[in-house]
C-alpha cells in the first residue's frame, strides 16, 4: 500500500498544493502512467515548490515525470480554481502534521513532439515506469476512489478546451 508524506509547505486547512497534468494527442487520447513498482495508473502530478509559479511547477513535473520539455507540448489551458481531495486516513504515513490531502491546479497539454519524446527515465528516481495512450474519459474510472471525483471535475471543466482540437465530448 502506497503511504504519502509530505515535503512541501500546507495551508492552513491541510493541503499541499499541487499540479495535475493531462497530455492529450491529436487523436483525442491522454497519457496514463503507472507508478513504479505499484499497479496504480494516474495522470503526472506534483508539488508546487516554494517561490515557483503553478505553471513553473507544471513544466518542471512533466519534465521530471514524463520526460517531456516546453517544445515538446502546447499548453492549451488549467482549471480556473483549486481542486481538492482528501487523502484516506490509512495510506498516511504516521502523522507529525496536519496534512489532509492535495489542492490541485489542472493543467491540459497538447504533445505537439512524437510519442518517442516520452521519457520516463530522466531523473534518478522515476515516478512512473509504463505509459500508453486511453480514452479521455477513461480515467475517472480508472483512478483510485478517493481522487475520482477530483478527476471526474478537472476533466469536465478541461473538456472544452480539448474538444477546440480534438473533437472530444462527453
Amino acid at each position: 500500500m502506497q503511504r504519502f508524506t509530505v515535503s512541501t509547505k500546507l495551508d492552513s486547512e491541510g493541503y499541499r498544493a499541487n499540479v495535475a497534468i493531462v497530455i492529450c494527442n491529436d487523436l483525442g487520447k491522454v497519457l496514463w502512467a503507472r507508478r513504479t513498482r505499484r499497479d496504480g495508473w494516474q495522470f503526472p502530478q506534483g508539488g508546487v515548490e516554494r517561490d515557483e509559479t503553478v505553471e513553473d511547477a507544471a513544466f518542471r513535473e512533466l519534465y521530471e515525470e514524463v520526460g517531456l520539455s516546453r517544445e515538446h507540448v502546447r499548453l492549451v489551458g488549467r482549471t480556473q480554481s483549486w481542486l481538492k481531495y482528501d487523502v484516506p486516513r490509512f495510506h498516511l504515513a504516521p502523522r507529525r502534521n496536519a496534512f489532509r490531502g492535495q489542492k490541485q491546479l489542472w493543467f491540459l497539454f497538447e504533445l505537439v513532439g512524437e510519442d518517442s519524446d516520452v521519457r520516463l527515465d530522466c531523473v534518478s528516481r522515476p515516478e512512473f515506469d509504463r505509459w500508453r495512450w486511453v480514452d479521455y474519459w477513461d480515467p475517472v474510472d480508472r483512478i483510485v476512489e478517493f481522487k475520482r471525483n477530483v478527476y471526474q471535475r478537472a476533466l469536465e471543466e478541461l473538456a472544452p478546451l480539448m474538444s477546440q482540437f480534438t473533437g472530444v465530448t462527453r
